[in-house]
């Protein structure tokens, strides 16, 4: 599993409704999306940078994602430039199911 974590400081801060309200308008556009498992939309405690949270099946389908097309709506959506931070993901505590287990490399 990869975990990409993007994020981006703000023109200026939002607020957690905002964010939402945002968030939600962008959302169905990560449903389909190959490869993606989950993304988790964040915002830092004063609003001023937010990002995602992303867990991926494989690093080719994270990297499929991050096009200079993604960086533009980011650029045109926020007003600001993104950074994308790609992890490698060897063992998972899952407190849900009560499973701790590793991950295959680029699994």
């Amino acid at each position: 599993m990869i975990i990409a974590i993007t994020s981006f400081a703000l023109p200026k801060p939002i607020s957690r409704e905002e964010a939402q309200r945002i968030f939600m308008s962008t959302a169905p556009t990560y449903q389909a999306v190959a490869g993606l498992l989950q993304k988790h939309y964040v915002l830092s405690e004063d609003g001023g940078t937010a990002g995602g949270v992303y867990f991926w099946k494989t690093r080719e389908a994270a990297q499929a994602m991050y096009t200079p097309a993604w960086r533009e709506f980011v650029r045109e959506k926020y007003g600001t430039e993104p950074t994308v931070t790609y992890f490698d993901s060897p063992v998972v505590v899952d407190n849900v199911t009560g499973q701790v287990f590793q991950n295959e490399p680029g699994a």
